[in-house]
């Protein structure tokens, strides 16, 4: 009889899925270095560190496929088509953050420097420190012309969102009860 157990540990022959490059935008892969090019410019992504064959099917179609893979390491070339769908969505689109400056006593003073392209929050709890953050490559930060309202906008959502995190965490509040502070 086939005990549930051993079913943990086949391995499975073949996965494989195609990622089709959408309208205005070329897919180049040579040795697992993806290049994705679009009308808001060009995003290249290494995914040397994963053991998946990547290969162009086509000129439009790249192939993602891993050889005899257990559960865990099938799991990679799904996790791959998607970074690769996010770079063409980038590069088409580009990817856009909202952040809002919340208060309840001490208004919060964000001043943006060096051309977008850092941050410097003033008054934050009324402290005299002023926090400085400077963006990831590639990402701007501006005002969206509502009150305390800002915009992280950039093509590369990891480093849109990298950037968003530490402008947020540059905030954080320590020995105070979060929810009154």
């Amino acid at each position: 009889p086939l005990l549930r157990e051993n079913l943990g540990n086949m391995k499975t022959i073949n996965s494989s899925q195609i990622v089709t490059a959408i309208k205005g935008v070329t897919l180049h892969v040579k040795s697992r270095r993806v290049v994705v090019t679009g009308p808001r410019g060009k995003l290249v992504r290494n995914f040397r560190h994963l053991p998946v064959d990547m290969s162009m099917v086509g000129k439009k179609q790249m192939k993602v496929e891993k050889w005899f893979g257990k559960h865990k390491e099938l799991a990679a070339v799904r996790t791959v088509c998607s970074h690769v769908e996010n770079m063409m969505k980038g590069v088409t689109l580009g990817f856009l953050y909202k952040m809002r400056a919340v208060y309840a006593h001490f208004p919060i003073n964000i001043v943006i420097t060096n051309s977008d392209k850092s941050v410097e929050i003033r008054n934050f709890l009324g402290e005299k420190f002023t926090r400085h953050v400077d963006m990831m490559k590639g990402v701007t930060f501006k005002s969206s012309g509502s009150k305390d309202e800002f915009i992280v906008q950039g093509n590369d959502i990891e480093l849109v969102s990298r950037s968003a995190a530490l402008i947020h965490q540059s905030t954080a509040v320590k020995k105070k009860d979060i929810r009154k502070f």
